[in-house]
């Protein structure tokens, strides 16, 4: 388990709405955290995925903002390194954004991406 600040940015928007996930799940806000990661899938070849955990595995990378947990697997970390979450609300709709710089293209429906 490594701890690492600049892994990946979680911003004001997310923290919320996720530790309102965690409470929602009644998950213990002291281990439990938020899993960010990267599947193979999609148009552009790879995906991002998140889920709720209620603790980071031997070999996740944790970032820490606000007392919320973010892990990220060894396999993802290459992927997602100095990307940031946002949560968005607007006229048509609203959920979680990564902002990637690592992406070098992305499908048109913007579920998938690829790097370079």
């Amino acid at each position: 388990m490594l701890s690492q600040t600049e892994m990946v940015t979680i911003l004001p928007r997310a923290v919320v709405k996720v530790s309102e996930f965690l409470k929602n799940e009644n998950k213990e806000p002291a281990k439990a955290g938020l899993r960010l990661y990267v599947a193979g899938g999609g148009c552009s070849g790879l995906t991002y995925g998140m889920a709720l955990e209620d603790g980071p595995s031997e070999e996740d990378i944790i970032t820490e903002k606000e007392g919320l947990k973010i892990f990220v697997d060894p396999f993802s970390a290459k992927y997602l390194k100095g990307s940031s979450v946002d949560y968005i609300e607007s006229i048509e709709g609203s959920g979680f954004k990564i902002n990637n710089p690592n992406v070098t293209s992305s499908c048109g429906c913007g579920h998938s991406f690829q790097t370079g």
